[in-house]
């Protein structure tokens, strides 16, 4: 099968031909068909997120065929847990220590086939083509959980507008809340599709904001960003962090937190949040907007990705 592989961070990817991987027990051969591109992938190519399975093919938002029986299934960022720590007993699978990732610890979807576990794969939606579902997996999946840690907030600040805020916002203005894009100042193409997918302002993500907000979420991966969310919140609001990695946030004054303000990350993603998400997709409908690439052009992608020029996702079509 053909692949990218990763063969050591800061390093771009290598187009080589590979075995098609043999399923364990438990596992599903997938005749792979798109595969998202993520920002997370940029952090483990560019060595940000350190002890990567190298060689790596990387990829966590993987639309396959189970070459057995056909069924179309999606395989996300959380590849396998243990099942017998307490975190993966009392529903917290996503804070499993032994947690494995896909596309991180276990080869991902750059390539042609791809093994995952069976009990980590998604039925997908009817209504999506394979390049529309496969942002679905790691933008749309742990954006969802982003936004119920948001709680019930009616006014919601969104910081980085890309391929997760792009799909939240549909979600958002579903549920009746009010949202604000804030993005690079003069970002003139994601305030413009921010406004399109239903935010009522867009602006500088270190300027003032044009009300108090209920809460905010971190989609950027700018640690500077938390400080000016908490300027922007309500008394008892909350800032969630919705990246994977983020630059060290700078200190602050008391000021900003008192008032019971929170802030909080969001850690990966349980397959409850999965099963939600994607019976909720059809219903709003939530639509993607993806850049298609084939699968030799993944560096291109990344690149587009790193220097911010994606509007909405960037899809690999294998």
């Amino acid at each position: 099968m053909r692949a990218m592989v990763l063969d050591a961070p800061g390093t771009p990817l290598r187009a080589v031909d590979l075995p098609v991987p043999e399923p364990a027990h438990g596992q599903v051969l997938l005749r792979v068909r798109a595969c998202g591109v993520c920002r997370t992938d940029l952090h483990v190519v560019d060595g940000e997120l350190p002890d990567a399975k190298l060689p790596l093919v990387p990829g966590h938002q993987i639309v396959g065929e189970d070459v057995e029986t056909g069924e179309r299934l999606g395989v996300p960022w959380l590849g396998w847990t243990c099942g017998e720590c307490r975190y993966c007993r009392s529903g917290r699978e996503n804070l499993c220590e032994r947690a494995r990732f896909t596309g991180y610890q276990l080869d991902g979807g750059y390539a042609q086939h791809a093994v995952a576990a069976r009990r980590f794969c998604f039925p997908l939606p009817d209504g999506y083509p394979d390049a529309q579902a496969a942002p679905l997996l790691c933008a749309g999946l742990i954006g969802y959980r982003a936004l119920r840690l948001a709680g019930e907030a009616e006014r919601l600040g969104f910081y980085g507008f890309g391929a997760a805020a792009h799909i939240l916002v549909q979600v958002a203005r579903w549920q009746g809340r009010r949202v604000f894009a804030f993005t690079h100042a003069g970002d003139e193409a994601a305030q413009s599709l921010a406004l399109e997918l239903g935010a009522e302002w867009t602006g500088d993500a270190l300027g003032p904001a044009p009300d108090e907000l209920d809460a905010a979420i971190v989609f950027a991966t700018a640690g500077e960003l938390v400080p000016a969310a908490l300027r922007a919140l309500a008394r008892g609001g909350t800032v969630v962090c919705a990246g994977i990695h983020m630059s060290d946030i700078p200190s602050f004054p008391y000021g900003l937190l008192w008032g019971e303000r929170v802030v909080r990350s969001v850690a990966n993603l349980t397959r409850r949040d999965g099963e939600e998400f994607l019976a909720l997709a059809p219903a709003v409908p939530v639509r993607t907007e993806v850049e298609e690439y084939p699968l030799e052009r993944a560096n291109d992608a990344l690149a587009r990705l790193r220097a911010g020029e994606v509007r909405g996702a960037a899809v690999l079509v294998v």
